[in-house]
């Protein structure tokens, strides 16, 4: 009798490791499914929006910051001129168009943000299916990133980060701008 109920706690504790494990990659594809179907209520259900917009926020805004530095060359007039008006232009518009419409344009047509169009218009047709590669990765124990990619432009993926929000539970809470060293 104890060596079942040994068995029997065993299994369990697997069961309840695996699905600790799977659990990022259900939510994941419950983010693509509803980005995909226009399911906004799915969508709001999938994305934490406050931690989604200050990710989104800081990403574009150091994007800014070296997209100013590279075009002003040595102008420091320039750069430092650019440097106090990108934050505010990103904040405005990332507060603007950071709504389930807006994440499931972006999703759905794989597109990276960018500091002067940050989200895609909720009318952008979706990339067929077939045309986005999904990656997949732990990036920490409470951090998983799911990677899209477009056959179009596969040296500018966009890098979504979900963030465990409970045992089994995940959230779209950030987007990762940054190049992959690796790439």
């Amino acid at each position: 009798m104890k060596k079942i109920a040994i068995g029997l706690v065993v299994a369990i504790l697997g069961l309840a490791l695996a699905a600790c494990f799977a659990s990022p990659f259900v939510a994941a594809q419950a983010l693509i499914r509803a980005a995909r179907t226009g399911d906004v209520a799915g969508l709001e259900r999938s994305v934490d929006f406050p931690a989604f917009r200050t990710s989104l926020k800081a990403e574009l805004n150091a994007r800014a910051a070296l997209e100013i530095r590279e075009r002003t060359g040595g102008d420091r007039a320039m750069a430092a001129l650019g440097m106090l008006l990108a934050p505010s232009l990103v904040e405005g518009a990332v507060d603007g168009l950071v709504t389930p419409e807006g994440i499931a344009a972006m999703v759905r047509s794989g597109d990276k943000p960018r500091p002067e169009r940050p989200v895609p218009a909720s009318d952008t047709p979706a990339t067929p299916k077939e045309r986005i590669h999904q990656s997949w990765a732990y990036r920490g124990i409470n951090t998983f990133a799911v990677t899209l990619t477009r056959d179009d432009r596969p040296d500018d993926a966009l890098v979504l980060i979900l963030e465990r929000r409970g045992p089994l539970s995940w959230k779209l809470a950030g987007v990762d701008l940054t190049p992959d060293p690796m790439g």
